[in-house]
């Protein structure tokens, strides 16, 4: 192990510094947690070293786990370089304690290694700078979108749709179609509910037919939080979609529309096996305002599910009716 002189006047610190020093890794990996417990920022230079320079992968990632609280630069520094160390735990205790980041200056020190040669790196860089709603975070987000490895591309999206970037709209919306991975594609889609523009509605109307069952679950969501009365049609043949899930998300984001003519398919669906699917579709029919969803509701006051039948009785009481 190099060897490392800690500067400091805490004795508690110094009195560490023997068993950080001990041949043995499992005796300095105690140690470092020790030293971590004491909350003195003395003790970062060990820990930073540890991490960086210690020739136990067990040490290195203790270290990268114990700093975690701390978003000092040099700490930050250190946890960037150890994206990059040859022990993959290490890796990914590293990159947990970067996405844990609050400060957007903690974040500045992040985004030169959002360019890194290692697709590893870039992606923790980006996933680390997601929530930050770092705007310097922007263009390296938007050139990531062309990044040859997914999850990077993943993590910019995310990114882009933190900041509510609407300028990036058209890329993502492209992305929905043309994205060779399903978890991208369903990220775009997500990234889409930020706002409204040309681009959206035609993207959203192609995902709601993706291959991914995720990718449909997803659009008909984002249809409803946008509120894209255009898409009532399209959601209406997404109540036949062969995964419930698909069919629970367009029934909710028709009720939220309340688009009349999903009138007959929500009550078909009204009659589902799966509970959870009944129940959407009869928070739904309350939503959309029409008399002539009383008399199915009606039929489904003593459902099996009492989550079913607490969406009834809500739904009746929409609708003006008694229980």
């Amino acid at each position: 192990m190099t060897q490392h002189t800690l500067s400091t006047d805490n004795p508690d610190i110094l009195a560490l510094q023997p068993r950080l020093r001990d041949a043995d890794a499992s005796v300095r990996r105690i140690a470092l947690i020790e030293l971590a417990d004491l909350e003195d920022p003395d003790g970062l230079p060990w820990l930073t070293h540890a991490l960086n320079l210690d020739d136990a992968a067990s040490v290195r990632t203790e270290a990268a786990r114990l700093l975690e609280a701390w978003e000092e630069p040099e700490v930050v520094d250190a946890l960037c370089h150890a994206l990059a160390d040859s022990d993959d735990e290490v890796r990914a205790a590293a990159a947990q304690s970067l996405s844990e980041l609050k400060t957007c200056q903690a974040g500045l020190r992040l985004l030169p290694w959002t360019t890194h040669p290692d697709s590893f790196v870039r992606r923790s860089a980006l996933r680390a700078l997601r929530e930050l709603r770092l705007e310097d975070a922007a263009e390296p987000a938007l050139s990531a979108l062309q990044d040859p490895d997914a999850g990077v591309r993943r993590e910019a999206v995310g990114i882009l749709g933190w900041l509510k970037r609407t300028d990036a709209l058209p890329h993502l919306a492209r992305m929905t179609c043309d994205d060779p991975d399903a978890d991208v594609r369903r990220a775009a889609v997500g990234a889409l509910g930020l706002a409204i523009d040309a681009s959206v509605l035609p993207a959203l109307r192609a995902a709601l037919v993706d291959p991914a069952w995720q990718v449909r679950e997803e659009a008909a969501g984002t249809l409803g939080k946008l509120a894209l009365a255009e898409a009532g049609e399209a959601l209406i043949q997404a109540l036949g979609d062969d995964f419930w899930q698909v069919r629970l998300r367009a029934a909710r984001s028709l009720g939220r529309l309340r688009h009349r003519p999903a009138l007959a398919g929500l009550q078909v669906v009204l009659g589902h096996a799966i509970s959870n699917l009944r129940k959407e579709a009869a928070l739904a029919l309350g939503e959309l305002g029409c008399v002539e969803a009383v008399e199915a509701l009606r039929e489904a006051v003593d459902d099996g599910d009492p989550e079913v039948r607490k969406a009834v009785r809500i739904a009746l009481a929409q609708l003006g009716q008694p229980v």
